[in-house]
């Protein structure tokens, strides 16, 4: 069996909430044509912790795939969209990890790393995964929220595959560690949690209308419009970060989009595609 003490309310689902968003669509979890009944029996059991419908038949529309090698988001009407999936691993973010710049890049000078090693940064709008990541490489400990069953589920299925990955199993387990709920309740309570310590940083990045026009960023973008849409309930967010974190609230947004809440921070980061914005915590 493998270690899931990296994932916290996985199986309860998030609390009933005012901000909790729709899901535009509701993907079935399936498997490929003549999978063995040991997968079969995986794909059930994933579905079944993740609240969401198991259909073997299913040959249309959005669909979780959980293959062999991993789970993932794939729409089975378009199959040259390709797939989505969490892998911590893929050449992508190796080569970010080892040749990205380290506490240089972007998003180590927003989170304020620069003479840090241990900081504990919230990343309560998960996603993929991949700030928190590259956030994790470089020594912080990092609780990731994402109130999405769909995307955490692809998170869990990412972290549980990291465990055997070589160069990962050393020290991702123990700085990734996975909330499945409703960001603005769970940091609202979050020093009630025992295991739960106040972060450093809390970090946020809503979903927004993506105006790149990569290859990457246009599939993965289309897939998950599909799946939830943008985050209408972004503003909420910063109150509670601000109340929780210890140090400072950093939003990412689309270069060009207006302050998360109206909200001016108190040093914006400009890059060409994203922005980073700070709120100092006095």
């Amino acid at each position: 069996m493998p270690d899931n003490s990296y994932i916290n309310a996985a199986k309860n689902g998030p609390a009933k909430s005012p901000f909790t968003a729709p899901i535009k669509t509701v993907p079935v979890l399936t498997v490929p044509e003549n999978a063995s009944p040991e997968l079969v029996e995986k794909a059930k059991s994933t579905a079944s912790a993740w609240q969401l419908s198991f259909d073997g038949n299913i040959s249309r529309g959005l669909v979780l795939m959980q293959s062999e090698a991993h789970l993932a988001l794939k729409q089975l009407d378009e199959p040259k969209v390709g797939e989505v999936l969490v892998d911590f691993a893929s050449d992508a973010l190796t080569f970010r990890r080892l040749h990205g710049g380290g506490k240089k890049e972007a998003v180590a000078k927003a989170v304020g790393l620069k003479g840090q090693s241990d900081w504990r940064v919230l990343d309560a709008t998960a996603g993929l995964g991949r700030d928190a990541f590259v956030l994790a490489s470089l020594g912080c400990n990092v609780d990731m929220i994402e109130r999405s069953p769909v995307v955490a589920a692809l998170l869990a299925d990412g972290l549980e595959r990291a465990q055997h990955s070589a160069e990962l199993s050393a020290w991702l387990p123990e700085r990734m560690r996975l909330h499945h709920g409703i960001a603005i309740d769970l940091m609202a309570n979050w020093c009630n949690e025992p295991a739960n310590l106040a972060p450093d940083v809390v970090y946020l990045d809503p979903m927004f209308p993506h105006r790149k026009k990569s290859a990457a960023v246009k599939k993965e973008m289309r897939l998950f419009q599909q799946l939830l849409g943008p985050d209408e309930d972004a503003d909420g967010l910063l109150a509670p970060a601000l109340a929780l974190a210890k140090k400072r609230v950093v939003v990412k947004r689309p270069a060009g989009a207006p302050f998360l809440a109206q909200q001016k921070p108190h040093i914006e980061m400009q890059g060409k595609a994203n922005r980073f914005d700070v709120y100092l915590i006095n």
